[in-house]
């Protein structure tokens, strides 16, 4: 049964029409005329026949009765981040994953939800362990209420002893999701501590973070074509780039089973020993080239004839072979005209200061470069200028593929994605800062923001609109529910959606609460 509109004449009318079915087929017949809609509009009597009809229904009138102000909200609590999260943490089998791991452990507390609290936590509340424990207060969240601070931390050294387990499985149950997996992306970055950085894992190294004077790790992130993490390897922070390459390498093919890809990796992670085991072991790649350390043959590369081919507006790409490996120049046309106008601005600067006190020049980064000491005197290296000027605006790729130019060089540019998955786990999610003390406490907090960054990934995959997570976090973080009484009865009322949250409820594949529904 519902009301509906009706114009006859000119005039429009509201009707109570009811529903049925008669020899097969859906028909309908009118209860009543309620009158004309202008008149009843006037009158505000449409008002008060909903008002009249809301006796008849509890749900009804609560919602009306709370809105009067009539009714004491007894609780409040956010919904929209656990409805979301849970169906994706379901539908990747991570919360089916911990618990068999779990199932023969004595903890007293469920693991996978601490583990969950603190991945939801990650996402919508960063932080510290104290701050999710805060959050249960003001979230809805399913068997995490009763966890307590102290098992929050046992449940992140759990964690860190089974991070590789949970990697391998999470990647067989979603094997479909990598079933074309033929391009793999690895980079690297630091995380300094707050403390000592447990026993093994805190050291001292090249800090990504520009932070020398404290202990760090070193965190990998291994993507597949499109983005999707399939691991986050771990080392101690003294750990060089070149030294985590191979064994990310191998545990490709021995913990997930992963043999013919192109790996694609930063200049940090060329060697002729990593090269070369690459090859061994079947892989092919993609590497950035650390120009002004391979300087002989950078020499000879960037010296041969050709040219260039354009790849888009801004980028052209020339393919060299030298020694009988296959590098690729790539020329950013924007970036050589900075560069040649930085190093303008520099020499300019230079040639000025050398006439005051040129010894002050030498301890600087940027003018040392340029300069050329010879018996004490300093004057500007003509030399060390023209070779610098061979650089300006390329970057050099060496690759074992057999793809085209044009091709290889787009997949390096892909390796932006393991960036931005730094940037969300440093900023986004807040991986820092790190308190814990005992390494593997370490590994586990750092590995709920792998879990945080997975979650995130697919939701982003299954939504057809672009979004910031700011913006969908605070739409979601919108979505509270309030518990009322009635009578001796408890309602729970929903708040209206905001933003995208509709839409994310429905690429999801999630139910949006009734706005009042019986406790």
């Amino acid at each position: 049964m519902f009301v509906r509109s009706k114009t006859t004449e000119g005039r429009t009318y509201l009707q109570v029409v009811e529903s049925y079915w008669q020899d097969g087929k859906p028909h309908q017949r009118i209860i009543a005329t309620l009158g004309r809609l202008d008149k009843l509009t006037d009158h505000g009597s449409v008002d008060g026949i909903l008002k009249s009809l809301s006796r008849f229904s509890d749900k009804v009138r609560v919602h009306e009765e709370y809105k009067a102000g009539n009714l004491e909200a007894k609780d409040v609590l956010r919904i929209g981040p656990d409805l979301i999260l849970s169906r994706l943490w379901e539908e990747l089998g991570i919360k089916k994953i911990l618990k068999d791991l779990a199932k023969n452990t004595n903890y007293g507390f469920s693991l996978e939800r601490a583990v969950y609290l603190s991945t939801l936590s990650r996402l919508f509340f960063p932080g510290s362990d104290r701050k999710a424990k805060r959050i249960t207060r003001d979230y809805k969240i399913p068997g995490a209420s009763s966890i307590e601070l102290h098992q929050l931390y046992r449940a992140m050294t759990w964690l860190g002893g089974k991070r590789q387990i949970i990697e391998e499985a999470l990647f067989a149950e979603n094997k479909n999701l990598f079933s074309k997996l033929s391009v793999v992306f690895f980079d690297t970055t630091s995380l300094y501590f707050e403390g000592g950085g447990g026993d093994t894992l805190g050291r001292r190294g090249y800090s990504k973070d520009r932070r020398p004077d404290e202990a760090q790790m070193v965190v990998g992130a291994v993507l597949d074509e499109v983005g999707r993490p399939i691991a986050a390897p771990m080392w101690p922070g003294n750990t060089t780039d070149a030294k985590t390459l191979i064994p990310v390498a191998s545990s490709l093919k021995e913990r997930f089973g992963v043999g013919k890809v192109t790996f694609v990796a930063d200049r940090g992670m060329v060697g002729k020993n990593n090269i070369k085991e690459l090859q061994d072991k079947g892989f092919s790649y993609i590497l950035g080239v650390k120009m002004r350390l391979e300087k002989k043959a950078m020499r000879e590369v960037l010296s041969r004839g050709g040219r260039f081919k354009e790849v888009t507006n801004n980028l052209k790409v020339k393919e060299v072979l030298y020694e009988k490996k296959r590098y690729i120049i790539c020329l950013n046309v924007e970036q050589k005209k900075k560069d040649i106008t930085d190093r303008e601005i520099i020499l300019s600067q230079l040639k000025d200061k050398l006439k005051t006190d040129a010894s002050k020049l030498i301890g600087n980064n940027g003018y040392r470069r340029y300069l050329k000491v010879e018996k004490g005197s300093v004057s500007i290296n003509e030399t060390k200028i023209k070779d610098e000027a061979r650089y300006d605006g390329k970057w050099v790729l060496i690759t074992n593929t057999d793809m085209p130019a044009k091709e290889v060089a787009l997949k390096y540019k892909d390796l932006w994605q393991v960036e931005a998955v730094f940037r969300s786990a440093k900023s986004l999610l807040q991986t820092r800062p790190i308190f814990h003390r005992i390494d593997d406490a370490i590994l586990g907090h750092v590995f709920v923001s792998f879990l945080a960054i997975v979650l995130l990934k697919e939701l982003k995959s299954r939504v057809d609109f672009a979004f910031e997570w700011d913006r969908l976090r605070q739409d979601l973080d919108c979505l509270y529910e309030i518990k009322v009484v009635e009578d001796g009865k408890a309602f729970l009322l929903r708040s209206p959606l905001q933003g995208s949250a509709g839409k994310v409820f429905k690429a999801v594949g999630v139910a949006i609460p009734p706005n009042v529904k019986e406790a």
